[in-house]
């Protein structure tokens, strides 16, 4: 499925990482290697629940300068070593969140060069909350947590 960009509510990069698709989407699926780079150091995810599965729980606390952040949500879409979308306008059990913020959407993809080409992108309800995020560093942040990502993933021994 391709993604259709609305510049008014979405937020979007992309990168080539030195490592192949299939470390990538471990870091990803990984609750301890999801822990090691989802939020820029020296910030933390103190707890990450992931139930790998659509409608699984994909939840995460994180630790910003003493404030501890719940993020719950929900998977929507995960296609082995290419996708992983995932929303918190639902909880477990599909149940509406009250205030949700984004639709987050990994993909992945072979470069050919055993490299992957990394896409990040944040769907927000409405052009108020994509300029909250950026605001708030979208882009710094979810970029340190890229090149964190991809030191981790180099790490790991083949699967």
């Amino acid at each position: 499925m391709a993604t259709d960009l609305d510049p008014a509510t979405d937020l979007t990069f992309t990168r080539t990482l030195p490592v192949p698709p299939e470390p990538v989407w471990r870091c990803w699926t990984t609750p301890a290697l999801l822990r090691r780079f989802f939020v820029p150091a020296p910030h933390a995810v103190t707890a990450c629940t992931i139930e790998l599965r659509v409608g699984g729980r994909f939840e995460t606390t994180f630790d910003i300068g003493g404030t501890a952040i719940e993020n719950k949500g929900v998977w929507l879409e995960l296609v082995p070593n290419r996708r992983l979308v995932f929303t918190d306008a639902y909880t477990d059990g599909w149940k509406p969140a009250p205030e949700p913020f984004l639709t987050g959407i990994v993909e992945m993809q072979e470069d050919g060069a055993g490299g992957t080409v990394y896409t990040v992108t944040a769907r927000h309800r409405t052009q108020a909350a994509r300029e909250a995020h950026e605001a708030m560093g979208f882009y710094q942040g979810w970029g340190t947590a890229t090149n964190q990502l991809a030191e981790l993933a180099r790490t790991l021994p083949p699967a």
